[in-house]
């Protein structure tokens, strides 16, 4: 892996991270669910995966949807951006690292800016 390179959240990872971007306490998002609060633990902490039902079901309290928590949660290759700055030999290590950064946080922007405008229009859709 090289030293840019962010190792992939696991889906329980995501679903922990998105509660607490909604400010749901993790009792509070069991009840909307339907499971228990240790069940949902077991999960945040990948020691149970959850069932489809459950997972849908968790995606639609965070206001997002099952595809989109699993997407996120899986490795991803290395675009091909990225590849081309670590192997140009006209660029310094600390200036691969730079641009490295610069591009992962421009990309990542735009992924989270399209994911809220897709998120939008799922609510405009389903009335919320």
């Amino acid at each position: 892996m090289s030293e840019n390179a962010r190792p992939p959240l696991k889906l329980g990872d995501i679903i922990r991270r998105q509660r607490q971007l909604a400010q749901l306490p993790i009792r509070r998002l069991a009840a909307m669910v339907g499971i228990s609060g240790p069940y949902l633990s077991q999960i945040e902490r990948g020691l149970r995966a959850p069932s489809d039902r459950v997972l849908h079901a968790i995606a639609a309290s965070l206001r997002t949807t099952a595809d989109a928590l699993v997407e996120q949660a899986t490795p991803q290759r290395p675009p091909a951006v990225l590849a081309a700055i670590a192997e140009d030999p006209n660029l310094t290590a600390r200036q691969r690292q730079v641009l490295a950064e610069v591009y992962t946080a421009l990309a990542d922007t735009t992924i989270a800016r399209r994911r809220r405008d897709g998120n939008r229009r799922a609510d405009d859709r389903s009335g919320h």
